[in-house]
């Protein structure tokens, strides 16, 4: 009897103890496994992160006069509303100096104009339409791309202060007000070294604060409402910069009513 209870045993072990080879077989098939879900895991994530990198990719929009890109929308959200020129007569020529990009925050300029501008009437441009976006302390930024390859930061203060003093005199009915002109420009070091692509930055700041920055380099913070704006009316006033460029914000504005 103990015998075949012994053999009992035996076959029942056969049966329920598989042998080391198939194991280790089927841990080396289950560790293959795990290995292939975490390659093909990895694989899809990759693909996510480069779906995700394409999809913030942001599109650009080209000054047709230069060739200058500027992206449709910047990293602090403001969205591009119109590209020009900046011509300077020298020697009897048109030179071409840089191109420039204006950016607005489009949701807070018109709730801040929602007041000015009825909706209902806004089918065309009206002198007061541009004046309103002049006067609202809204948010906006004015990327310069220099295109002028000899251009030194010199005859940019020179060109600037003269440009924005000219306009101070507009809107104050031609009272000079050069200190507060020269404030903008006038801490930057000659030193700093232009070239073609050189980016300079423009900023009207919460609380009418002008920023500038120049190759990334802040170089002035200037509160004043009259100075913040006197610069946008260089591009929005009765005589500005780049009359296509104007043309073509007032559209975007009329598009946002």
């Amino acid at each position: 009897m103990a015998a075949i209870a012994e053999n009992i045993v035996n076959v029942d072990n056969q049966h329920t103890t598989p042998p080391l080879e198939e194991k280790l077989n089927g841990m080396q098939l289950k560790d293959e496994t795990k290995v292939a879900a975490e390659t093909l895991d990895q694989a899809k994530k990759q693909e996510e992160v480069a779906a995700a990198a394409a999809a913030e990719e942001v599109a650009v929009e080209v000054e047709p006069k230069t060739g200058v890109s500027f992206p449709v929308k910047l990293t602090d959200g403001k969205e591009l509303m119109t590209v020009g020129l900046r011509k300077k007569s020298m020697l009897g020529m048109g030179i071409k100096i840089y191109g420039f990009g204006m950016y607005y925050d489009k949701e807070k300029l018109k709730e801040n104009l929602k007041t000015k501008i009825d909706s209902k009437e806004s089918t065309k441009l009206t002198k007061e339409m541009y004046q309103a976006v002049i006067d609202s302390d809204s948010a906006m930024t004015v990327r310069l791309v220099i295109v002028f390859s000899s251009l030194t930061m010199n005859m940019v203060k020179k060109n600037f202060d003269e440009g924005l003093g000219a306009s101070i005199k507009k809107l104050t009915g031609g009272k000079k007000n050069d200190d507060l002109a020269n404030k903008v420009m006038g801490a930057a070091s000659d030193g700093i070294k232009l070239s073609s692509g050189s980016v300079i930055e423009i900023s009207r700041l919460p609380g009418n604060v002008l920023q500038t920055k120049v190759v990334d380099e802040v170089i002035s913070k200037v509160e004043s409402e009259l100075l913040c704006r006197a610069y946008v009316n260089m591009y929005l006033g009765d005589d500005p910069l780049d009359k296509e460029a104007k043309e073509k914000f007032g559209m975007q504005l009329l598009s946002m009513f």
